[in-house]
């Protein structure tokens, strides 16, 4: 939306000069109307509606890999990495539980189920990268140009794109449009914590992720501890002070107890102090028990960072970006 309304107010800003609706704007001074940095939801929905009043627009949309190198396509956080593939994993947990239900209602099913992980992931994959050609058709119906490119500022009318390979493109537009949205962080002062997966990651696993410890109690981590928890896994959940900061506190407990109620492990008043690769591949945290003072360990298959980062050399808390960005 903040996207939008960034588009609205160039294009009445060109309307005073005489760049009326339908008119091509600034005659070949620059090669794009507007430019769109950003193929995500925001991106995606200025770049689409500036096109129907006969601009010249591309949008530039590169994903740098993850740490553990995870990479997608077109259409941002919400269809790769957040809303969509959570869903249908939130769908898969559902069903299971649906299947176990209805041993009550007649259905004779031999129990217990058992959840294929490599399945599930191809379904969920495969439909988003069908939505990823959806969007790049629309964007051609729109006959707006797409470029994976990693778009860089030279001025203010100037951005360089660079490709995955390297290679350089110089693209110049009358208008600019930042849409780039946000990115995992991973902690800076925890030894260790660049073996962890961040929420970029877990959507994308081939193999199941096996017992996970998820450190955080964001919306991201209780959503993720709620589909990993529904499909069978071993899952816990680690939390250094509140659930859901900026929440109902009382809705909050609600959410955590229904967890619990369904087998998910909250380690309440923890926060991790380092992750250790053992010998058998698994990962050993240490963290301390901010009650009692006491450092506990455990050894876990996967831990996913969900967390707010310490800046500052850890004095104080910054918002800067949750595992996942708000759709």
């Amino acid at each position: 939306m903040a996207a939008l309304r960034l588009w609205s107010r160039c294009r009445r800003k060109a309307g005073t000069r005489g760049l009326g609706v339908g008119v091509r704007g600034l005659a070949g001074k620059y090669e794009y109307d507007l430019l769109v940095i950003g193929g995500g939801s925001g991106g995606l929905a200025c770049s689409k509606e500036a096109a129907q009043y006969d601009r010249k627009v591309v949008v530039l949309d590169y994903v740098e890999p993850s740490p553990k190198g995870t990479r997608w396509g077109l259409g941002g956080t919400c269809v790769n990495v957040g809303c969509i593939p959570k869903k249908l994993m939130h769908h898969a947990a559902l069903l299971g539980g649906a299947i176990k239900d209805g041993k009550n209602y007649g259905w004779d099913v031999p129990l217990p189920v058992h959840h294929d992980w490599g399945t599930m992931a191809n379904a969920v994959q495969s439909h988003v990268k069908s939505l990823n050609w959806g969007h790049l058709v629309q964007l051609q119906d729109k006959k707006v140009k797409y470029k994976n490119l990693k778009g860089v500022f030279l001025d203010n009318h100037t951005v360089q794109g660079e490709s995955k390979q390297g290679e350089k493109t110089i693209l110049t537009a009358e208008n600019i449009v930042i849409a780039t949205g946000g990115r995992p962080k991973y902690p800076l002062d925890i030894p260790g914590a660049e073996l962890g997966i961040s929420s970029d990651d877990i959507f994308w696993l081939q193999d199941s992720p096996g017992k996970t410890l998820i450190i955080g109690a964001s919306y991201v981590a209780l959503e993720c501890a709620g589909f990993l928890t529904g499909v069978g896994l071993d899952t816990s959940v680690m939390v250094r002070s509140i659930p859901l900061r900026g929440f109902d506190q009382q809705m909050a407990h609600l959410v955590t107890d229904y967890l619990a109620s369904y087998g998910t492990r909250i380690f309440w008043k923890c926060a991790p102090i380092k992750i250790e690769k053992l010998d058998n591949g698994k990962l050993q945290v240490i963290w301390k028990n901010l009650e009692s003072n006491v450092e506990e360990r455990e050894s876990f298959d996967t831990v996913m960072w969900a967390v707010v980062t310490r800046e500052g050399g850890g004095e104080h808390l910054k918002r800067n970006q949750e595992l996942t960005e708000i759709c």
